[in-house]
């Protein structure tokens, strides 16, 4: 793994650092993902999911105001919404998402999702489990691993490595400022106890509108003497013993990182046509959101990702700027004005989901790519004195499409308040069997050892869910 240093910043520990460039297994050549499915069909190769996109909602979405509403509740619970009927009959959704409600055929609703703490950590989004080392403001939890658990970005990227040559099996688009890693608590690419050599690919954008890759500007990669000077940095902090993870990779791939024009133009949306970049909403401007800006280029970015290659892409979407409330800035921790927040919120989401699905539907890429859209926890039954809900974990909700998965349905049910589940409580590790089974992976049997030695299921006991596999 080479490390491209940009400039610095400060963490939530404090701790000046630099934001680096993350390139691992970079090379010249290879299939995109189109090119990869035209061959495998004209090979008669068995058809799996290729990739997965993670749309992480950081701070805890309220399931009751997006996807499980309860119009006959009392006013303290049932809150200012209605829900609309859908493209299936008998599915009905939030008023503030009309495109996703046209798509349902597509979608399969969660309604009882399970396996949350009260804990602003997003670990369990990205890795299936809830165990994970004491963080700040996180509680501490026994039984995890040595090493800690690795993404589900980084079991693709240990399972199969890269699928085209120069572009990472996983890439985080996700803000890596300090702000947004306290919300997150744990990166969202986490490689755990796989080791640094499959951390995803950090992809930082301070400027949405001039991407760069943790300050390094797209014409830098095409800087071969750049690159190289950047090594020659690395190296010399090699040898004075200040780097030693993944020492082994670096050996291996550092001679062979060039650049990667094939990750490099999937991260330049200035490359995309006008029509597409319409789809997503970034032809209009958006005078009621700071400074006019939005973060829904992260679903089209995440789209030309995977389309290039990724296994696996995370982007963590809210309005702009992504960081704490308690300084001003979005999330979905919506413990006052909830119902303010959602109207500013909820529509952004609905555009950039049901952009994303379409673009990969027509694309002819849905089959081939899951999308799963969850958050921490879910938020309480009844409306607080501030209008707003507060932390909920005993219960929340999400989406998943695509991937080879069927769509038109709701699975589970809550209570008559949505306090907890009422039928088919489905934990979070049932979804990532789904994944890892859709994506070739078996759980069934341990397939990675801990640092301690230790052999470890990826999911534990957990199953695929038959609702959404079955048949395919």
């Amino acid at each position: 793994m080479l490390n491209i240093n940009g400039p610095e910043s400060r963490y939530c520990d404090g701790v000046s650092r630099r934001s680096c460039l993350r390139i691992g297994s970079l090379a010249l050549g290879g299939l995109a993902l189109p090119d990869i499915l035209r061959a495998e069909a004209a090979a008669s190769v068995p058809r799996r999911a290729k990739g997965v996109i993670m749309v992480v909602l950081p701070g805890g979405p309220s399931h009751l105001d997006m996807y499980d509403l309860k119009p006959e509740a009392p006013a303290e619970i049932r809150g200012e919404f209605q829900p609309i009927s859908s493209r299936v009959p008998g599915i009905e959704i939030c008023e503030l998402l009309p495109q996703l409600a046209a798509m349902t055929d597509r979608l399969a609703i969660v309604r009882s999702l399970v396996g949350f703490l009260d804990d602003h950590n997003t670990h369990w989004c990205t890795t299936g489990w809830e165990s994970h080392p004491p963080m700040d403001s996180s509680p501490v939890v026994p039984g995890y691993p040595a090493g800690d658990w690795p993404s589900l970005g980084a079991i693709l990227s240990r399972e199969f490595g890269p699928r085209v040559p120069g572009v990472p099996p996983s890439v985080d688009l996700t803000p890596n400022d300090a702000d947004a890693r306290f919300i997150l608590r744990t990166a969202t690419g986490q490689p755990g106890f796989l080791g640094s050599a499959h951390a995803a690919f950090e992809v930082a954008a301070v400027d949405r509108s001039n991407i760069t890759l943790g300050g390094v500007g797209l014409h830098r990669l095409s800087d071969r003497r750049a690159l190289l000077a950047s090594f020659d940095g690395f190296r010399r902090r090699v040898d004075q013993g200040l780097v030693s993870d993944g020492m082994d990779d670096f050996h291996r791939q550092a001679f062979e990182v060039l650049t990667s024009p094939r990750l490099a133009e999937a991260l330049d949306l200035s490359k995309e046509d006008e029509i597409t970049r319409k789809r997503y909403g970034l032809d209009r401007s958006y005078p009621q959101e700071r400074g006019g800006r939005t973060l829904l280029d992260q679903f089209l970015l995440a789209r030309r990702v995977i389309e290039a290659g990724a296994r696996c892409v995370t982007l963590a979407f809210s309005r702009w700027p992504f960081g704490r409330m308690l300084k001003g800035d979005y999330n979905w921790d919506w413990h006052r004005d909830l119902f303010r927040e959602a109207r500013g919120t909820l529509p952004l989401y609905d555009l950039g989901m049901s952009a994303l699905l379409d673009d990969l539907q027509d694309r002819g890429l849905l089959d081939d790519i899951a999308v799963v859209a969850w958050g921490e926890f879910g938020r309480t039954p009844k409306i607080n004195q501030d209008a707003g809900r507060d932390h909920w974990p005993k219960v929340g909700g999400a989406l998943v499409a695509g991937g080879g998965m069927r769509g038109g349905q709701v699975i589970g049910s809550t209570t008559r308040w949505g306090e907890e589940p009422l039928s088919r409580p489905v934990h979070f590790r049932d979804v990532f069997a789904t994944l890892y089974r859709q994506l070739g992976v078996d759980t069934s049997r341990p397939r990675l050892t801990d640092l301690s030695g230790r052999p470890q299921f990826l999911v534990g006991d957990h199953q695929p869910l038959p609702e959404l596999v079955a048949g395919s």
